[in-house]
């Protein structure tokens, strides 16, 4: 799977660009703030319907326009499909497949997969659970589409109980509102059902995971022991809500209440989580109510790294950091893989944050990936085997070297 063209109107800084790309690598080379960037951001948004730089659409469109317009072609095997999504901020955005309209964007998903390694993703080692959540759910929703509706629901639930929270909790009265009181339980039936499928796939999701997460992370750090623990990257979910007594058999659980990587968590049975969630939103209802915030779902759960017996964040180096980031990506660039084609691999200005030692691991690690592309600032930084083909930016201007 690769992208063959790319075209641009109104897209960040671009007026209109239109590209023809070649399987293999592709560097997009010039000074910061020119929009190499902003090309591969367009790609990815493609496959993904967001940015891994902004949470709004609206950025995307160029300054004094309506909208944007972002359009691939994907050549897969033998066959091409012709992608175009119209951004429209504070409106629907619509979507065209082989020209002809579709009844929602997210119909397009999953017809072009993309994994995007940038600086940001140091934000997934230290950063707040928000960005691990996201990273999960956006690994989910590339492996399987329909989850863009499953995490869609979700959040719409999540908006809609807690303000009733709020209303029922008397957080403006001082007293309880008993009519809204009398609909909570509703909501937590919406939450349950909807939180059990996101809880299952993600905890699932991890134990595919960890393993690659392991063996990519030995290959890009070559990291050297550590006293008083060993040097193995560990994923372990953890959360609001603890496994249900009858699958502890099936899920390897840590005394903190961690699941651990090597868990069966694919056999977690989505009607015991179910249960176990409406058991605990009805223990926590004082709580929830007192607060006028939903205390217990997915939403509250992180994805805990750690290296040896310590935790990343606090413990790790910068560079210890950055190789488990890049592990991350690569082990899910590989479960993509694993399932069929290639995704496109984008490496977005990050050679420049590694040292030659890394440089040279990630170069051979990827060097066969039926489409890399890649931007930097400097041309140096970029290993000689990742330029098959070169794109010079500069002054919003972008021109083949």
């Amino acid at each position: 799977m690769y992208v063959s063209n790319l075209t641009l109107v109104d897209f960040r800084s671009y007026a209109q660009v239109d590209l023809d790309l070649n399987s293999g690598a592709t560097a997009f080379i010039g000074p910061n703030g020119q929009g190499k960037t902003n090309l591969v951001e367009a790609i990815d948004y493609v496959a993904t319907q967001s940015s891994h730089r902004v949470a709004s659409d609206q950025p995307l469109v160029r300054f004094g326009a309506d909208k944007a317009i972002v359009r691939t072609t994907v050549q897969r095997h033998d066959r091409q499909a012709l992608i175009e999504l119209e951004i429209n901020p504070g409106k629907s955005n619509r979507a065209r497949l082989n020209r002809s309209g579709v009844p929602r964007p997210r119909e397009v998903l999953g017809i072009l997969r993309t994994v995007v390694f940038s600086p940001d993703d140091l934000d997934v080692v230290k950063g707040d659970p928000s960005s691990r959540r996201r990273f999960l759910d956006d690994l989910l929703v590339a492996r399987q589409p329909r989850f863009a509706a499953v995490r869609s629901d979700y959040e719409r639930v999540l908006r809609q109980r807690n303000a009733l929270l709020k209303t029922a909790g008397g957080r403006a009265s001082g007293r309880r509102n008993e009519s809204a009181l009398a609909t909570i339980e509703v909501w937590d039936s919406h939450l349950a059902r909807t939180g059990a499928e996101l809880l299952s796939a993600r905890l699932a999701l991890v134990d595919a995971l960890a393993p690659h997460v392991t063996r990519h992370y030995e290959e890009v750090a070559h990291a050297i022991p550590k006293p008083g623990g060993g040097n193995d990257a560990k994923l372990a979910y953890t959360g609001s809500l603890d496994m249900p007594a009858g699958l502890r058999s099936a899920a390897s659980t840590s005394p903190s209440g961690f699941v651990a990587p090597d868990a069966t968590l694919g056999l977690v049975d989505k009607e015991a989580l179910t249960q176990a969630l409406l058991a605990e939103l009805a223990r926590r209802r004082t709580d929830e109510l007192d607060r006028g915030v939903s205390l217990v779902g997915p939403h509250r759960d992180d994805l805990v790294l750690s290296l040896g017996r310590l935790p990343m964040r606090g413990y790790a180096s910068h560079g210890e950091s950055w190789s488990l980031a890049l592990a991350l990506r690569l082990a899910a660039f590989e479960l993509l893989r694993d399932e069929g084609d290639d995704p496109v691999l984008i490496l977005d200005d990050v050679f420049a944050e590694l040292d030659d030692v890394r440089r040279r691991h990630l170069a051979d690690l990827v060097v066969k990936t039926e489409q890399v592309l890649v931007t930097a600032a400097v041309g140096a930084d970029v290993p000689a085997e990742l330029v098959d083909q070169q794109f010079d930016v500069r002054d919003g201007r972008v021109t083949r070297a």
